[in-house]
């Protein structure tokens, strides 16, 4: 992973509890399933993606694409028909989608292939030690590192609202990881998932990366690469694929993102609103549990036990299992003027970007933050607070995109 790239810059009622192990009270996000198949918060306003939708014909290559979307793609001189291909042989800043209402992510069934899927690198984005080190006057010291525990399977039963996030980006295919969180304003029918900025647009001077698709308990069973080299579909996806059609990432990650995480990192936090590829059914209800997040944004020093999951991909990993790491948080400032971030012990590796971060509040498993940026040695995460800016986008994509 380089060293000048931000962090790997993700039935109702049942399972949202965290569990004690012992004196260390270890998290344990469980989950059932319906059915296969002091510290200063962001506060600034959102930027939310429009709406996507269209597939391929039946039986033919071409996409069809509503006519609003197809005209505002050929303003940008991008050929609809080579939208399938994410068109990055000939790609250009000229045709990179950069504004919020530019957000466009057609259904394109078929496209993520279980071998597609598996071959998905992680973003290779890292903070140097340089970077990490700038605000240490208000940053506490490094934490120890925590090495990342393999979750257990079948996931659905351990950690049913996380899973992987794919997209394609100009250097190829890549992937993240998400959470199921719940809608407010359609309660057990939630169709959000929560993820890092970066990993659904590339921050300032860039665009929204294209097919992103969301994956739930990805690989359920956590079979070896040699076990899934004749996978099916079902193995890779037990609950299917649910496509974007909404996306929403804060003004702050889109002007101020970088490679290196930048300005935009302790806003690196994006909801997706999502669409199964085939049939009907929520996400929530095919999964059989979501989150609820917190916005409280509890000092480091009063937030207790966090633990934070998801698929890292980069060495010593290979994006295929999921994994966990639980610690204590304290606090991360890359700028003094600057909101400071959560950071904590973990040996997870690039892929773990957008995964959730959680606590326990009253009793209840509920989302606080995700995995934003981490050092090139792998020792330890940190993910952005979640205040006022990072609660109005997830208001307005429950109000304004949840109900359809």
């Amino acid at each position: 992973m380089r060293s000048t790239r931000p962090s790997f810059a993700g039935s109702r009622g049942r399972g949202r509890f965290l569990a004690a192990a012992g004196l260390a009270a270890a998290l344990a996000l469980t989950g059932t399933a319906c059915d296969s198949g002091d510290d200063k918060a962001a506060d600034k306003p959102a930027a939310t993606g429009s709406e996507s939708s269209g597939s391929e014909s039946s039986g033919s290559d071409k996409i069809e694409i509503p006519a609003d979307i197809a005209d505002r793609l050929k303003e940008h001189g991008i050929d609809v028909d080579d939208w399938k291909d994410g068109e990055w042989k000939n790609w250009d800043k000229d045709k990179w989608l950069t504004e919020a209402q530019d957000f466009v992510n057609p259904v394109i069934e078929g496209l993520w292939k279980p071998e597609r899927m598996t071959s998905a690198e992680d973003p290779q984005k890292t903070v140097s030690t340089k970077d990490a080190a700038a605000g240490q006057g208000v940053s506490d010291p490094a934490p120890a590192p925590v090495t990342a525990e393999r979750e257990e399977t079948p996931y659905h039963e351990n950690a049913a609202p996380v899973g992987k996030v794919f997209f394609d980006s100009p250097e190829g295919s890549m992937v993240c990881s998400g959470t199921v969180v719940t809608d407010p304003r359609n309660p057990g029918r939630s169709n959000l998932v929560w993820t890092a900025g970066h990993c659904v647009h590339a921050g300032g001077g860039g665009g929204w990366y294209r097919n992103i698709a969301f994956v739930p308990a990805y690989n359920d069973l956590g079979k070896s690469e040699a076990e899934l080299g004749n996978a099916t579909q079902e193995e890779i996806a037990p609950y299917g694929q649910f496509w974007a059609d909404w996306a929403s990432t804060s003004d702050e990650w889109i002007a101020g993102g970088s490679e290196s995480g930048g300005a935009g990192a302790p806003y690196d936090y994006a909801v997706l609103h999502v669409k199964p590829e085939a049939g009907d059914k929520s996400l929530e209800e095919t999964v059989g549990n979501a989150l609820d997040v917190d916005f409280s944004t509890p000092a480091a020093t009063n937030a207790g036990t966090m633990g934070a999951w998801g698929y890292p991909a980069a060495a010593p990993f290979d994006g295929l299992i999921m994994h966990k790491c639980v610690d204590r948080p304290g606090r991360l400032s890359l700028s003094p003027g600057l909101p400071t971030m959560y950071r904590i012990g973990c040996t997870m590796t690039g892929g773990s970007s957008g995964g959730g971060w959680f606590r326990a509040v009253d009793g209840k498993t509920v989302l606080v933050s995700n995995t934003s940026i981490g050092p090139t040695d792998s020792i330890w995460l940190a993910g952005p607070q979640l205040g006022k800016g990072a609660k109005a986008i997830y208001d307005n994509m429950s109000e304004e995109y949840g109900a359809k």
